[in-house]
């Protein structure tokens, strides 16, 4: 489980503007910029912030638990047991750090869609994304800032 957990930091520490640094309460978080992607502790459990909505769709759908100390506060609770489950908490920390991506890209629009399509998000979950995309969003050569 070790290397399931190693792969997950390795994985979301190679993404655009991520950081990692100690949790206070043990294990790592991920930060975009000063905002706080995620966590992940000792025992496999990771936490993720969430806009309210999303947790809640993600809750109707049966693809994660809510937060194991603070529910109905935005935040998600996913325990990691297996490959499989590797790659599911994998695609929950990439919803977190997409709303600060489109905030910052460059083409927030593509960005949002080729996101959607990557994660295999079903028709309802980019619309709970749009007010991340930037009313002034346009379209650019990247999703991502220089």
């Amino acid at each position: 489980m070790m290397d399931c957990l190693k792969n997950l930091e390795d994985e979301i520490s190679a993404w655009p503007h991520v950081s990692i640094h100690p949790h206070r309460f043990g294990g790592r978080k991920f930060r975009f910029g000063n905002a706080e992607v995620g966590r992940m502790h000792t025992g496999a459990v990771v936490d993720i912030p969430l806009s309210r909505s999303i947790p809640d769709a993600l809750l109707d759908q049966g693809r994660t638990d809510e937060h194991h100390w603070v529910p109905n506060s935005g935040w998600i609770t996913f325990r990691v047991r297996s490959e499989d489950d590797l790659k599911h908490a994998l695609g929950l920390m990439r919803l977190s750090y997409l709303r600060y991506a489109l905030k910052t890209a460059s083409d927030s629009r593509g960005l949002l869609e080729q996101e959607s399509e990557d994660l295999h998000l079903n028709h309802r979950f980019p619309s709970l994304f749009e007010p991340f995309v930037p009313k002034t969003a346009n379209v650019s050569t990247g999703p991502f800032p220089a």
